[in-house]
């Protein structure tokens, strides 16, 4: 499969401005879906720095047409797709592209088009931070036509420093703070001693490494154990955590900002994707006519998030 070059992407980029479309520079698409990124590479295994990565050259900082009027931030093109399409100009004369009801459905049919075709299993038996290995392993197994495509995602990540995401739910982690703009004084920085992250929901969390627990979190952050069960929606206050579960350190929303819809491509519980999506449990029940936060939902199941 082929995907949209950067000199096409840039040449959309400059249609959408031309159209007054907000133009998003390198750092507010960074701070915009990191958290996104982050959560693909702990569900997927994918780097995120190489997520980063390819949606920034793929889409133009998210600001290329396809990315602004069909929430395609990575060119995938309509083979085995059966979903909204879109039409423009690529390599050849009005090629489809698949269309999306929000970037966040871009970046998760990102990880599945990796994870579900045989021609990218190599990829997966490279070290999770390795990511100029992951760069040369996608021109390798066919991503991209253009010979230059690894040393572009290096690059990128190498001046970005997006490879400090890929340190996130990872054993080896040695995560320094990575907070958003304003989002802590200088104080209370200094008191942070994991990574803090900011949901694309806009509420703080952090991401649980082997062994953890509600308490010792608590006591590194310095929040009481009772906020922690009351912003996270984990049921019977648990304590052992698992790798990876998103643990927010402030209450979570009543609604998405980004996704209205949250469509079940595997099983998943409304509680899990409270968890997932930075929604209160209690809301998502308001919204949707479904019995039990525990209940398995079904494939195709489209499940209220605004």
């Amino acid at each position: 499969m082929k995907y949209i070059s950067f000199v096409i992407g840039s040449l959309l980029v400059n249609l959408a401005v031309a159209n007054g479309t907000k133009k998003y520079t390198l750092e507010e698409y960074v701070e915009t879906w990191k958290s996104t990124a982050v959560s693909q590479m702990i569900q997927f295994k994918i780097p995120a720095s190489i997520t980063m990565a390819q949606g920034i050259l793929e889409s133009g900082n998210g600001n290329s047409l396809l990315a602004q009027q069909a929430n395609n931030h990575f060119g995938i093109k309509c083979h085995d797709w059966t979903g909204e399409k879109m039409y423009i100009d690529d390599d050849k004369k009005n090629e489809c592209f698949r269309s999306y009801s929000s970037a966040d459905e871009s970046f998760a049919d990102h990880s599945k088009f990796l994870t579900g075709r045989t021609r990218y299993a190599s990829l997966f038996t490279l070290s999770i931070t390795d990511y100029e290995a992951w760069a040369k392993g996608l021109k390798e197994a066919g991503y991209a036509t253009n010979p230059k495509y690894p040393d572009l995602l290096i690059d990128l990540i190498k001046r970005l420093k997006l490879d400090d995401l890929d340190k996130l739910g990872t054993e080896t982690a040695n995560p320094t703070e990575l907070l958003t703009k304003n989002s802590a004084s200088k104080s209370e920085a200094k008191q942070v001693t994991r990574t803090v992250l900011v949901h694309k929901n806009n509420v703080k969390y952090v991401v649980a490494k082997k062994g953890d627990t509600f308490y010792r979190i608590s006591k590194e952050l310095g929040i009481s154990l009772w906020q922690l069960y009351r912003y996270n929606d984990f049921g019977d206050k648990k304590d052992v955590l698992v790798e990876g579960d998103l643990i927010y350190i402030q209450p979570k929303r009543r609604k998405s900002k980004s996704t209205p819809v949250f469509a079940v491509e595997t099983p998943i519980t409304l509680r899990q994707i409270a968890q997932l999506e930075g929604v209160k449990l209690e809301s998502l029940i308001d919204k949707n006519n479904i019995s039990s936060p525990d209940e398995v939902l079904s494939k195709g199941q489209k499940v209220t998030l605004k």
